[in-house]
């Protein structure tokens, strides 16, 4: 009868004991497409035991800043060399933990169907920021538009044109703002996640796009350092590297972005 009563004691006091709360992570995203892939992310990461509340942002310069300052836990909208850079320019706390996947950068025109449409004198809006800015020229030179000096690696700016053919113009322009720039310019270099917030669809849309083989560009969930061995960081990284992200990326954005 004691060993009943005993049992009975223990599953009753189980039964009232309060579950263990998932982890709660802020994790800063940009808005469009990356925005569909992190819901199924959302998902998949709460049946892990991690819920995560997603923040939408729409400018490059604020998730760094923002998860430096504590405001979130995780980012997952920018490639490596971007990060690079603003570790090196500001001296952020922050590393990447795990891969995603590689936008592909377009040149995009509303004035010439081609690259060789291009006329003379044409004035070509590139990102103003160092890594996106370098990574426009590289195209414009991979469609031997222009081409850079030699070993100027992912960071060539526009004083590195060595040669320039169609003695093209170049406009430095916020990334976010190129879209609504492209009226007043021949040609664009615009990055993905903007060009299709804009109903611009890349690879259809773009007159030249960044090639996919060997893409340094590719995108990572960063964390800062002293989080790193926190247990809700390999369940987040999981939650993208998954077979349904893949799917998703298959079915809604064939060929678009290659993955992890």
């Amino acid at each position: 009868m004691r060993r009943l009563l005993l049992l009975f004691l223990a599953l009753a006091a189980l039964a009232a004991a309060p579950a263990l709360a998932a982890d709660k992570i802020k994790v800063g995203i940009m808005g469009g497409d990356a925005e569909v892939l992190w819901a199924k992310a959302k998902e998949i990461a709460a049946r892990d035991g991690l819920d995560i509340n997603l923040v939408v942002f729409s400018d490059y310069l604020l998730p760094n800043e923002a998860l430096q300052a504590g405001d979130l836990d995780a980012n997952a909208f920018q490639h490596k060399p971007f990060l690079a850079n603003q570790i090196k320019a500001r001296g952020y706390k922050i590393v990447p933990v795990g891969e995603t996947i590689v936008t592909p950068i377009g040149l995009y025109s509303k004035r010439v169907k081609a690259v060789a449409d291009l006329k003379d004198g044409a004035l070509i809006g590139i990102p103003n920021d160092p890594s996106n800015g370098g990574r426009a020229l590289l195209l414009l030179q991979a469609e031997k538009l222009i081409r850079l000096k030699d070993g100027v690696g992912l960071l060539p700016t526009v004083f590195d044109v060595v040669d320039n053919p169609k003695r093209l113009k170049f406009q430095e322009v916020d990334a976010a703002q190129l879209p609504r720039s492209l009226e007043d310019l021949d040609a664009a270099v615009i990055n993905t996640n903007y060009a299709v917030d804009a109903g611009l669809i890349p690879g259809k849309d773009s007159i030249a796009i960044e090639s996919k083989v060997d893409n340094p560009y590719n995108n990572v969930i960063v964390v800062r350092e002293a989080d790193t061995q926190k247990p809700w960081v390999p369940k987040l990284v999981r939650a993208f590297q998954n077979d349904a992200i893949r799917q998703i990326l298959k079915e809604q954005f064939p060929g678009q972005f290659p993955a992890f």
